[in-house]
């Protein structure tokens, strides 16, 4: 079985449109960056959620 290694290397916070969706791309303690595609629709309930957190904005 191959290891699971992420792909994506070490980076900066990104966000992105590719095609139809929104493409985050977010730097994780201890190396690489955790991907996650999502719709326009549930980027806007993530912006929402966040701002929504405490001690955020």
């Amino acid at each position: 079985m191959a290891a699971m290694k992420p792909r994506t290397g070490d980076g900066p916070l990104e966000v992105t449109k590719e095609g139809r969706g929104i493409v985050l791309r977010m730097p994780l303690e201890g190396g690489g960056r955790l991907v996650v595609e999502m719709t326009p629709d549930e980027a806007a309930a993530l912006g929402e959620a966040i701002k929504g957190c405490e001690g955020v904005g």
